[in-house]
């Protein structure tokens, strides 16, 4: 695989939570920027094509990254139907799950649960998505997870806004450039709280974090070729395999797995 598996802070049980959520606070600025809710919403709308339930689970879903508008996105669409969207995290966003339970919206709910993307709780059927998070995953945790949505027939999308086509000798030029982006892209936050500016352009603790787990994302992701490698042995008749690259701003990679509609 051309993918290497360096570590980024924001994976260790020791990173303080409250960095943790200031550092997913700017992935979802980022989405922002990038446009991942129509690209995300449409490969959802084909996925739900081949799903038991109209239901979303996300994995690892921090502070929603794109996941919020895209659950609007499909509501608003006419001849998708009702969406119910089921937020999850190994490390859980208190906060935000306070907010969106706090709406009393029967089909959106943010489980305060940890939850393990490698072992889903069986309670949870329907699309499971990991929206830029799948390269957090090594190899051997990475093709169990798609091997757990294709045993229990659910459908799986995934979804990578890091890019991975650059030699990988070059992946530390992103250090500086990821860095002066956390500056730029802070005031987009929300919430932005006094703590987010003050660890940002007072003592920069954040842009230092992001800068490398951001770099090293790319080191992480997983090129469409390593996605081959994930995927063997796991070919069926009923359930298909589908992978690419979604043209933008940025190369963005994704995988669907599609169990037969029966």
């Amino acid at each position: 695989m051309k993918r290497i598996h360096l570590f980024e802070f924001e994976d260790f049980a020791w990173f303080p939570n409250w960095l943790r959520t200031c550092l997913t606070r700017l992935m979802v600025v980022m989405h922002k920027f990038l446009g991942s809710t129509p690209e995300l919403a449409e490969l959802l709308k084909k996925a739900l094509l081949h799903s038991e339930t109209a239901a979303i689970v996300d994995l690892c879903s921090g502070s929603g990254g794109p996941m919020l508008e895209v659950y609007q996105l499909l509501k608003a669409e006419s001849g998708v139907g009702p969406v119910r969207l089921t937020l999850t995290d190994l490390y859980p966003n208190m906060e935000l799950a306070a907010l969106v339970n706090g709406r009393s919206e029967p089909t959106l709910h943010y489980e305060t649960r940890p939850i393990d993307a490698a072992r889903v709780s069986p309670e949870l059927r329907g699309v499971r998505t990991m929206v830029g998070s799948f390269h957090h995953m090594p190899p051997a945790v990475a093709t169990s997870i798609l091997r757990d949505a294709k045993e229990n027939n659910q459908p799986i999308c995934i979804y990578e806004i890091s890019d991975n086509s650059f030699p990988i000798m070059l992946w530390w030029i992103a250090l500086p450039l990821n860095f002066i982006m956390a500056l730029f892209i802070t005031p987009f936050a929300r919430p932005l709280t006094f703590r987010q500016l003050f660890f940002t352009y007072i003592l920069p603790v954040i842009p230092f974090f992001f800068a490398w787990d951001g770099a090293v994302s790319n080191a992480r992701t997983y090129t469409l070729s390593d996605m081959d490698v994930l995927l063997e042995g796991l070919a069926s008749d009923d359930y298909t395999w589908e992978t690419g690259l979604i043209p933008g701003k940025a190369k963005k990679p994704y995988l669907l797995g599609l169990p037969k509609v029966r």
